[in-house]
This record gives C-alpha cells, structure tokens and sequence, in this order.
C-alpha cells in the first residue's frame, strides 16, 4: 500500500526530472541555434571582435592564354609564402598549463616544420629566435617562399592536427609562359606586384583576373579551428583568352627572323602575319625576343611589341597606296605614262631622286611601281590634289590606331595638307613625311588584298568565363576603295614580284604572289636623314589571284645589305612557310600578261 509520503515523494522526483530535462533541451535548443540556426552571425561576430575569428583569402588563378589551336602559351601556378609568429611561439613555450599549449613542443614542431619546408631544423629555430632577439615582440619570421601546394597541404595538416596556430600561409600565383619567348612580346607579362604590363595580358586583364575568395572561422584555445564555424566564399578563377596566333608557326618565324636579323647586322627584326578574308594575326614574331619568363634579358623599350609602338617613314611599301588613290579616282590607270630622270628639280623648288642611276624614262604607273621610282610617283602624285592624296592616307589608315587596343600602341600620323612644305608635296607619294606602324602598314594591305575592304586586325579569338560563357571579339568592315581599285593594284604588286630586281630571290614555287619593298631614311632628330642607315622592310600578298594572308617583314638599319634586298631572303621564306602551315594550295591559274613597265 502506497503512503502519502511515498507518492509525495515520487511527484518530487517527476518534478526534479521534468526541470533537468526542460533545461537539457534549453541548453540543446540553445546549442542548435548557436552552432546551426545562428552560426554565421556568430562566426561573423567572433570574427568582427578580432580575437577569436580568423579570415584567410581563397586566392582564385589567374586564367590562361592559349593559341589558336589551344596551346597554353600563359598560365598561372599557385606557390605558398611560409612564416612565423615568434611571439606566439614563445608564449606557448611559456604557458605553465599543458592544456593550454600545443600538442607537439617547438623543438619537435620545428623539425617537423623544416623537414615539409625543406630546411633544416636548426635554420627554423635560428630564425626565431633572431627575430626574438631583434624584438620581444616580433609576430613574424620568414620561414620559405614558394612552397608547393603538396608541401602546403603538409604544413596545414601540421598545423591543425598538432595545433600549431603560429604558422601561417599566405599563398600567391606565379604566372609562367611554359614556351619561354614564343610569341612572348604579344603576351606580355606580369610585374612583381602582379600587375598586368604589356601585351595580351593588359589587353585582356579583366577576362584573365580572378575573384579572390576567403574561408572564415573562430578559433579555440591553441588556435585550434572551433568546429561548425567554418564559412566560405569560394573563388573565382579567371578566363581563358584563346589567341588568333598559331605558336608553331610563330616560333619558326622567330627562329627565322632571328637568324636573318643577326646574318644582316640589323639591330631587330619583325615578322607580322595576317589572314586576309578575317583581319586575324596569325604570327607576330620578334627579334630580339622578349621572354616573359625573364623580362630583363633584353632591354626595356623591347618590352613593348615594336610591331605595334614603332613607328618609321615606310617608303616605298606605301607607292601602292598613291597607286591606289590615283586608280580610285580616275586620275591614271595603270598604263598611264610620266617621263623620269634620275633626279628632278620640281617648279617650286623641291628636289628628288631615285635610289638608282637611269636615263630618262617615260614609266608607266606599273613600271613606277616595279622599278619604285620616287621621281615618277612624285610626278602621277599631283595628279589629284594634296587633299586627296591627304584623304586616302587617312582611309588607309595613317594615324589611326588598330582594333587590337594595343597597349602604348602608337597611331603615326601625317601633317594636314595646309602644313606640307614644297619638299613633302612630293615626298608623301613615296611614303616619307608621315610616320606609320608595321601594324598599320599590313592593315593597308590586308584592305588591297581584301579586294578594298578593311577589317579591323584582331589578336584575340576569344574570352571564355570561368562558368564557361564565351565573349567573342567583334571585327568592324569597312570599304576603302572599289574592289576594281583593288584588284589592279593587285596585278601591279604582282608585276613587282615577276619583273622587279627581287624576283629570283622572292620566288614562292608553285605560288603566284604580290610583293612591295621599302628601304626607309631614318631620320637623324635633326630634321634630316642619317646617311647610309635604312630601316627595310618588304611585304608579300599570297596567293595574288586569291590572297589568303599577308606577310610583312622588317630590319631595322641592316649593316650587312643596308637596302631592302635585305629582307627578301625571310621573306621567301616566311610565305613559303605560312601556305604550308594553312596548306593553302598552289596557284592554278597563270599569271595575266606583264604589264609594260615603259611607253
């Protein structure tokens, strides 16, 4: 029989239980919203308290650069910066309660350490204790740099598991060009700040450049990660930017340049490549030849492309395009005659010559341009107004930059008509007097060869997004001269290449092709001409009946042949290596009748 005692009793401890399990599950509710419900509002007080919270950076990569045919000319590798907190160290070397302290002692940690860093253990401790010695309250001491991603994974395991809240990493990306100097002055390169410098790599910064991310969590005694208070914003890594360049072909054409360059004695050397039908540069090789990988192994103004940033008088690659003025305006044809002594004073006093010694001639407009007659083209020149001749220089581009958005490019430029002086009348017909890039000079030709329509140049294919959006680049049109003007001028370059002085040393087997030389004066910063020093270049169009690409090549002052004779041995070999790598096929069609060179 229960007493009333008894059952008293019982109703106390059912009370007693009921309280201890009501504030069981307070202190479970309690503990589900810290650690679940609330976590990131707590992490993220801990953290904004700046004693127990913890933020590290998630670096994202920088993307990659590729070729045409997806070959990695540019990427980046992440490295890992190691260091120390001296007086972290020394106060848990201090503290008297074990239970305050790491599980692993300095002088086992610090063997262990070395031993993943790849130094010695007395070097680590040697370390510290300098950086003691210096300051009591030093909270840094450089362990190594560039530590791979196993080895870091080695010193964060390290550091969690023991509880090593002293080592610190911070990691950092390390751009690489895995094939050193090829195409190196298009891709440009990073400084050692990481900021973009030169090149594809400024041109496109913003598609390459990653969102850093970061972990964030709150720490426990000894550093140790308090576990649930993790966060993350993950990173975001950089676009791919794929090149309009083939890097095989770019690297024979260095190789060729190269070796052409340092046979002439010239200072640099350029070969530009472009395909016709689209505007896109399929090789701009460079000699000497920046590596990115090592930027100081050639001086600085080579850092920039001097396809892009050098600027010179072209000479006499620029007759065509007097040529072309003349034809679009109905003021010549191509048979239409000018007598031409070796030198002429004109009427109002301005004095010209030819590079060669002749009897009087009486050249046609073709023959002007295969024997490049400066005295002749100065003669058909005023057959339209300084304005006109002005007009057309413009429309083919002098002083206006590309579309490639070069870094530093520069535009060139010629003087309006009103500012020609007696001596520049003339001399703009044969292409001095106004300045041009190499770049500028191949859009010219791509805009002749394109039967007079211009496309804008592009070196990049495209930027594709890290979630895989691809951002194509847009070329703009636009029509320069009637693709009858086109097509005649055509037929004269192609009578340079058969009838000029250069045609056994440019000859193509099996391809019929245009080709203009220019021997340029450069000037002395004086007002005059350095005597006997030429900047040569010469430029092809191939196949002439259906030009596919355009080829130009430049010596800057050769020493072993100073005239433009200088280039055609690279040139010739340029094309020949250009229509085997695009297997364009060999001309089917025979070449029209020569044009008459004479009256």
């Amino acid at each position: 029989m229960t007493t009333r005692a008894t059952r008293a009793q019982r109703r106390r401890t059912v009370a007693a239980l009921a309280v201890i399990l009501a504030v069981l599950c307070a202190f479970v509710l309690r503990l589900i919203d810290i650690q679940v419900v609330h976590a990131d509002d707590h992490v993220a007080e801990g953290v904004n308290a700046g004693n127990l919270g913890t933020t590290q950076v998630l670096a994202g990569a920088r993307g990659d650069i590729t070729d045409a045919r997806g070959t990695v000319l540019a990427s980046s590798v992440m490295v890992y910066d190691s260091q120390l907190d001296p007086k972290l160290i020394q106060d848990f070397e201090d503290e008297p309660d074990p239970k305050k302290k790491p599980k692993m002692d300095w002088a086992e940690a610090s063997t262990r350490i070395a031993r993943i860093v790849g130094v010695t253990g007395d070097e680590v401790r040697e370390s510290v204790a300098t950086a003691l010695a210096a300051n009591r309250e030093s909270r840094y001491a450089k362990l190594v740099n560039g530590l791979s991603t196993e080895q870091y994974l080695a010193l964060r395991d390290l550091k969690v598991d023991e509880g090593l809240a002293y080592i610190a990493t911070v990691p950092r990306a390390v751009r690489v060009y895995p094939n050193g100097a090829v195409a190196g002055s298009a891709l440009g390169f990073l400084d050692g700040s990481g900021k973009a410098r030169y090149g594809v790599e400024r041109i496109e910064d913003k598609c390459l450049s990653p969102q850093n991310g970061e972990i964030t969590y709150l720490r426990g005694l000894g550093g140790v990660k308090i576990p649930g208070s993790e966060q993350i914003t993950p990173a975001v890594d950089g676009g791919t930017v794929q090149l309009t360049l083939d890097s095989d072909l770019n690297w024979y054409l260095q190789q060729m340049i190269s070796e052409e360059a340092q046979h002439q004695g010239a200072k640099s050397g350029t070969v530009t490549v472009v395909e016709v039908k689209t505007g896109k540069i399929r090789a701009m090789a460079e000699w000497p030849a920046l590596d990115p990988n090592n930027v100081d192994g050639v001086p600085v103004d080579l850092w920039k492309s001097q396809i892009f940033t050098h600027t010179y008088e072209p000479g006499s690659t620029f007759k065509p395009i007097t040529a072309a003025t003349l034809l679009e305006e109905k003021a010549a044809t191509p048979d239409t005659v000018v007598s031409a002594e070796t030198r002429e004073r004109f009427p109002n006093g301005a004095n010209v010559g030819d590079a060669f010694s002749h009897p009087r001639y009486d050249y046609t407009l073709a023959g002007a341009l295969i024997d490049s007659s400066n005295v002749a083209l100065s003669k058909f020149g005023t057959m339209v107004s300084p304005e006109t001749r002005y007009e057309y220089l413009k429309k083919f581009g002098v002083g206006e930059k590309t579309d490639v958005g070069w870094p530093g490019e520069e535009p060139g430029g010629v003087a309006q008509p009103q500012d020609w002086d007696n001596q520049t009348l003339y001399t703009t017909t044969f292409g001095q007097a106004f300045t041009v890039t190499p770049a500028q000079v191949v859009r010219a030709y791509q805009t002749l060869a394109n039967d007079g329509e211009r496309i804008g140049l592009s070196l990049v294919e495209s930027c594709t997004d890290s979630d895989g959006t691809v951002h194509k680049t847009r070329t703009e049109r636009e029509r320069v001269v009637s693709a009858e003007t086109a097509s005649q001028v055509r037929r004269m370059l192609e009578n340079v290449a058969v009838q000029g002085g250069l045609a056994d040393a440019i000859a193509v087997p099996g391809y019929r092709i245009g080709t203009k030389t220019g021997t340029a004066q450069t000037p002395d910063g004086h007002g005059g001409y350095k005597a006997g020093v030429y900047e040569t270049s010469i430029i092809g169009v191939a196949p002439i009946e259906d030009p596919q690409y355009v080829v130009m090549v430049t010596l800057d002052e050769p020493t072993r042949i100073t005239s433009s004779a200088a280039t055609a041995s690279a040139l010739q070999k340029a094309l020949t290596q250009v229509l085997k790598t695009y297997r364009v096929a060999p001309s089917s069609q025979p070449m029209d009748e020569l044009l008459p060179k004479f009256d």
